[in-house]
């Protein structure tokens, strides 16, 4: 799956770690570094909220994903029915996506090219699975179509040098869902054998995403990582990524590896809400 992007945004990969848990709460509790916590509550009431680990910020969601709205209520989101974001204005004046595209900015505190003085979240999760924007049709083109044009939208309100694009932060993150290596053994961030013989291969890093502080992490699924894309003006770096591929990425993406139990933690880091996890 590909989503359009101009050179402008930094691309890399979140590295997750395989179980048998349930795929799609387990990948997003992965993302939220609770996946732990879950694993250890899931007959709790409760988990620590994303408010009480990040100075108070106040986060919502918006999806169709019974499972899903079970734990991020557990960590204190709002959550939304991601229909929501599909109907056109009230009084039809704006095109479905470009309204969810005012919504969704509205929400953080953006409004009519404007910052405005509180917001109603810090951070908004739009959460899609397959089939969910066309149900008739259901076919993962549809999704990834209406998803690259919200994201389109949402750059085109937040023109660089604009007041609302001094202050967003875009992530877009896309996960190969249920995959294994036979699937496709091309889809991999391990370091190749045939790489280690080559004479250049001194001058490449080795990252550290296989090891979680003095200790080998377990279970690191090296094949089909989570694809992500970070935007924010005068903050993230440029690289030479055109397309949102596993192939550009690795080739042109100015990160490499991190785990994708970090990626909350980076993002909050950018909206002052956490210290810098790493370097």
């Amino acid at each position: 799956m590909r989503l359009a992007f101009s050179s402008s945004e930094l691309y890399g990969f979140d590295q997750i770690a395989e179980s048998e848990d349930e795929r799609i709460v387990r990948e997003f509790a992965l993302l939220l570094d609770a996946y732990e916590a879950y694993h250890d509550t899931v007959r709790s009431a409760s988990l620590v909220t994303i408010s009480e680990r990040f100075m108070g910020m106040k986060a919502a969601i918006f999806t169709n994903n019974a499972s899903l709205k079970s734990l991020v209520t557990k960590l204190g989101f709002s959550v939304f029915q991601i229909d929501a974001l599909y109907i056109s204005s009230p009084a039809g004046a704006e095109p479905p996506v470009d309204f969810g595209a005012s919504e969704l900015l509205k929400l953080l505190g953006f409004q009519a090219g404007k910052t405005v003085e509180t917001s109603q979240y810090d951070l908004v999760f739009v959460h899609v699975g397959v089939g969910e924007v066309n149900v008739e049709k259901d076919k993962a083109t549809d999704d990834v179509g209406y998803l690259n044009a919200l994201v389109g939208a949402i750059t085109q309100i937040a023109q660089p040098g604009s007041e609302i694009g001094a202050c967003l932060h875009l992530s877009v993150v896309m996960s190969y869902g249920k995959v294994s290596e036979k699937d496709d053994p091309n889809l991999s961030v391990s370091f190749r054998k045939d790489d280690e013989k080559s004479d250049l291969s001194k001058l490449v890093p080795r990252q550290s995403y296989t090891m979680k502080g003095s200790q080998p992490r377990k279970d690191v699924r090296h094949h089909c990582p989570m694809l992500i894309a970070q935007w924010q003006y005068a903050v993230t770096r440029k690289d030479m990524a055109q397309t949102f591929s596993f192939k550009d990425f690795k080739e042109y993406g100015g990160n490499l590896v991190i785990p994708a139990d970090r990626f909350l933690h980076e993002v909050a880091f950018k909206l002052w809400k956490a210290p810098k996890y790493g370097a």
